[in-house]
């Protein structure tokens, strides 16, 4: 049976990383306040909401390179993508294209599929688009799929043939 294994890419160079997901603790949060300080407190009352499951992304060496918080939607036969958040060397919003990791978006995404597997919703899941150029990054590379927003920002759902495409990236 394959299994998910989840990795990302260091940009000087383009070396395949292993990394690991696990849930976020508690110092995790904390990190996001500490110099460098990231785009988010992960300790907002929002983020700590008990509906959500937060995890952290992490290389073997323990070093935090993203945080996700998912929302498990059984009764929509989903799992909402909540945020997902990368340290501030691998943010594009604070250093541009200059990013230390590439692909985490992409493997936070999968292991939202994957979460969405788990939990007999079939790999489905949606999200919202930050920036226009997330929403067409979306789009174009990834196969996602507008929903209608109500006024907020742009929602998007990865299902079917476009979500197993990136799933399976990950499995061995």
């Amino acid at each position: 049976m394959a299994k998910f294994v989840p990795f990302i890419i260091k940009t000087d160079g383009s070396q395949s990383i292993s990394v690991k997901i696990v849930r976020m603790k508690k110092s995790d949060a904390v990190q996001t306040e500490k110099e460098p300080v990231w785009q988010t407190s992960w300790l907002s009352d929002y983020i700590q909401d008990d509906a959500f499951e937060k995890y952290a992304l992490k290389t073997s060496n323990g070093e935090l390179v993203a945080l996700a918080a998912y929302e498990i939607l059984e009764n929509d036969v989903m799992v909402h993508i909540t945020y997902i958040e990368s340290q501030p060397e691998s943010n594009p919003t604070i250093v541009g294209h200059s990013k230390k990791y590439q692909g985490i978006g992409r493997v936070l995404i999968a292991y939202g599929i994957k979460l969405s597997i788990d939990h007999e919703c079939g790999g489905t899941v949606t999200f919202e688009a930050k920036v226009p150029e997330l929403a067409e990054h979306y789009v174009r590379d990834y196969g996602a799929c507008p929903l209608p927003s109500f006024g907020g920002a742009p929602r998007y759902e990865l299902s079917g043939e476009a979500a197993m495409n990136i799933f399976v990236t990950y499995l061995k």
